[in-house]
């Protein structure tokens, strides 16, 4: 994965978790992901699997590929 594709993800991640207003470690409960996992996604320190991806699309009800599009 390219950093341009971790800042995208993380971005989108980050900014779909506001809009819910959840932190970082509630998200991560509710996916019943590590309690650092977001954190760690957020800031770009981690490589996400094809599996999350889709976990945390289906969780905010978009589609996997949307995470990937920067909105910039």
């Amino acid at each position: 994965m390219n950093q341009n594709s971790k800042i995208t993800i993380s971005q989108n991640v980050c900014k779909l978790r506001k809009q819910k207003k959840l932190t970082r470690e509630k998200l991560s409960l509710l996916l019943n992901f590590e309690n650092s996992y977001i954190s760690k996604l957020e800031k770009q320190k981690i490589n996400i699997t094809i599996e999350r991806l889709d976990i945390i699309a289906n969780f905010f009800e978009i589609k996997t590929f949307e995470l990937l599009i920067s909105r910039d």
